[in-house]
């Protein structure tokens, strides 16, 4: 999918060290990784394997040790309006309606209230939260928070959308739910979405690419197309293969990743 077609993020020799660590800590080590315009790509590794900390850089919310990231040509040096993040938890403001949650990075923008106000309620409508633009957080469902904070990352048009496990605390049922929300949401906005994850059914449901990383250091073990139709049918002999196929993928990265674990530890 990446052929002939405008990049939207570029990352060279990415490479994070925690210095402040005793040793020091290699997070991510040398990666190359190149995602294309209006493409869904999925991140898989086991925990620990420093598939956040790329995140964050690419975000801009972290600083690399070395390498370098593009966002659309430019370097990335911090974040912008143009690379928007989801995370595990909501990160809604309390105090504030859903809808003006949703419209809060336009305030900062200076878009009218008015403009605003249509924009967060479009989209609370098409992430079929219409009827709560006025409630506050605290009276959603987990399920709905989340739902609310990628309204709010749409809002502001971006041409990257990050998800760091934006579902894991979810619901089995919910979580299906809001998968199928995302990627209907990136067919109809067109952005780029890069998405965290140790789940490989949530890979296998979301992704046109799926990029495995190793145990820490996280370097990319494998790059493994996905051409299954959508919706995808966990039942069919296709998902099946490819599940199994990233089973054996991880396999030794998830014992790594247990071994070191239990190293720290001792």
């Amino acid at each position: 999918m990446t052929d002939n077609v405008t990049g939207a993020v570029a990352c060279r020799a990415v490479t994070k060290t925690f210095e402040q660590t005793t040793p020091e800590l290699v997070a991510v080590d040398g990666v190359d990784l190149d995602i294309a315009a209006g493409e869904f790509v999925v991140i898989l590794g086991p925990s620990g394997c420093g598939k956040s900390t790329l995140l964050s850089m690419i975000a801009g919310l972290e600083p690399m040790t070395s390498g370098s990231i593009e966002a659309d040509g430019e370097p990335v040096t911090g974040p912008g309006p143009d690379r928007c993040m989801v995370f595990q938890q909501s990160s809604l403001y309390p105090w504030m309606s859903v809808a003006d949650n949703v419209g809060f990075g336009l305030k900062l923008r200076g878009v009218p209230k008015n403009e605003r106000r249509e924009t967060a309620r479009d989209l609370l409508h098409t992430m079929g939260l219409g009827g709560f633009a006025d409630h506050h957080p605290d009276g959603l469902s987990g399920g709905m928070r989340q739902r609310a904070a990628i309204a709010r990352a749409l809002a502001m048009r971006p041409r990257v959308l990050l998800m760091d496990e934006p579902f894991a605390a979810l619901d089995v049922q919910t979580r299906a739910k809001m998968q199928n929300y995302v990627a209907q949401l990136r067919d109809e906005s067109g952005a780029s979405v890069i998405f965290v994850t140790h789940s490989i059914d949530e890979a296998v449901a979301l992704a046109d690419r799926i990029v495995v990383f190793t145990a820490r250091p996280g370097r990319i073990k494998a790059t493994v197309n996905v051409d299954l139709e959508r919706p995808r049918d966990p039942r069919s002999p296709g998902y099946h293969a490819l599940h199994d196929q990233l089973v054996d993928l991880l396999a030794d990265e998830v014992d790594r990743a247990f071994a070191e674990q239990e190293r720290i530890r001792a």
